[in-house]
């Protein structure tokens, strides 16, 4: 007998909706049938996971903002697998980005002094609202795995004394590196294990009103090679180390770091604000021992309509898993009412959040960007591998895994513009026939009780 669980979006109207197969909608007869092909036999990548970021912001306005009910509520709807959606990949801003309340590292200097040394290290700035997040996660998903992006050292490693812009000096390559150090060290005093880092976020782009730093791959394969992951060896820390982490249309840069940095570096992390998700796979292919990650993609008012934001986190998040990541992250957890807070100067700012918080009405809304997330990380869990899933027709997306239970999920999203009449077949056997709408979005979990089908 075959379990069967699924759960569609088709319009703002009906965004996750669980339904039983007698549900779906019948096949029409005025439309050919497109035929979805799973193929466990081919396996890809290991999962670890979909997520988003607890950046200041996010953390402020979910520990803060909400009263402890809806905060317990939203943590359970986030994190928890069988009430909630079971997010299971947090990837952290160390120290401010764009989306925090002021500028801030762990180790801030006055004007013109320095602390090679890092004797005033601290991340009590985190104490506060982001690591009491971090151990409620894990606490409802012990099987989160934590990543860490720095957005810019200390102002005074760097040649701008700032940091907004310059770049990290020579001479304190080492010093950073033992800045990673302090920061993994401390998270582990909190029970919280960073499971990756990189060495820096967007590293070809340096912004003019938020922390940020150039660091080109030759800078970066020295700095990996020659200075951190050393000082990981030296003090016994297994935190994976994954270069680049800006977009797909630069993929040169990741493949220079991993011919000159070897070893030292563990994979490669990729955003989505540029090119497309095939280098992923132009990258793996050059050096399939290295993990892909996609660490950062996030929605706002610059897609405005609805139905056009919730097709690019659908298509998107399809086409990054197709093309090897083991994660998908989204970006922040929770903005207010004006898609904030920000740092001071940044101006206005037109992301999205994965939910709202109104820092007028307490409201907690949950947008376009939870519901599609659910469309991945409720049916595919970590260590799930992907297997192959093809269509007779380009526009029937798809994405298939096996969980470790031996149940199959797949993701299917109808990108084109009209309806489309699916066959999901599994081992040459026909599963299942029903009318998909357009742009309209269907996970299913396949659990064959008696192992006719899934074996």
């Amino acid at each position: 007998m075959l379990d069967i669980t699924i759960y569609q979006s088709n319009g703002e109207e009906e965004l996750f909706i669980q339904k039983t197969k007698e549900q779906l909608s019948p096949i029409s007869q005025d439309a050919q049938l497109k035929t979805v092909v799973i193929d466990e036999t081919q396996t890809f990548q290991e999962l670890d996971g979909f997520g988003a970021s607890f950046t200041d912001s996010s953390a402020y306005l979910i520990h803060q903002v909400l009263d402890a009910e809806q905060r317990s509520e939203l943590m359970t709807q986030l994190f928890d697998a069988k009430e909630g959606i079971g997010l299971s990949v947090l990837r952290q801003p160390m120290g401010a980005s764009d989306y925090a309340r002021n500028f801030y590292s762990y180790n801030d200097m006055p004007e013109d002094q320095s602390d090679i040394e890092l004797k005033h290290f601290s991340i009590s700035h985190d104490e506060e609202d982001i690591i009491p997040l971090l151990q409620e996660a894990l606490r409802i998903n012990p099987e989160i795995k934590l990543m860490a992006s720095p957005w810019s050292p200390p102002g005074w490693m760097k040649t701008s004394g700032s940091m907004i812009g310059g770049e990290l000096k020579k001479e304190y390559y080492s010093v950073y590196a033992d800045y990673f150090v302090r920061y993994i060290q401390g998270y582990a005093t909190k029970g919280l294990f960073i499971y990756a880092v990189t060495p820096q976020n967007e590293a070809l782009y340096s912004p003019g009103h938020y922390p940020g730093m150039i660091m080109l791959p030759e800078e970066q394969s020295d700095f990996i090679k020659n200075h951190l992951k050393p000082q990981f060896l030296k003090n016994n820390i297994d935190t994976k180390i994954l270069c680049y982490d800006h977009n797909w249309d630069k993929p040169d840069y990741p493949l220079t770091v991993l011919e000159q940095a070897g070893d030292a570096v563990d994979g490669v992390a990729w955003h989505w604000y540029g090119g497309k998700p095939s280098a992923q796979s132009e990258v793996f292919e050059a050096f399939p021992n290295k993990e892909v990650h996609f660490t950062e993609g996030s929605g706002g008012e610059w897609i405005p309509p609805f139905e056009q934001a919730f097709s690019n986190v659908m298509r998107t998040g399809i086409e990054i898993l197709r093309n090897y990541s083991k994660s998908y992250v989204l970006w922040n957890m929770a903005l207010d009412e004006k898609n904030g807070p920000t740092v001071p100067g940044f101006g206005n700012s037109t992301c999205r959040g994965i939910v709202t918080v109104n820092q007028q009405t307490i409201e907690l809304t949950y947008t376009l960007d939870y519901y599609a997330l659910a469309h991945f990380s409720k049916c595919i869990r970590p260590k799930a591998v992907r297997i192959s899933s093809s269509s007779s027709s380009e526009l029937i997306r798809s994405v298939a895994f096996k969980n470790t239970d031996g149940s199959i999920a797949i993701v299917l999203f109808n990108d084109s513009e009209e309806m489309e009449n699916v066959s999901l077949n599994l081992k040459g056997t026909e599963i299942l026939t029903f009318r998909l709408e357009s742009k309209s979005a269907l996970t299913m979990m396949m659990k064959d009780v008696h192992s006719e089908y899934i074996k």
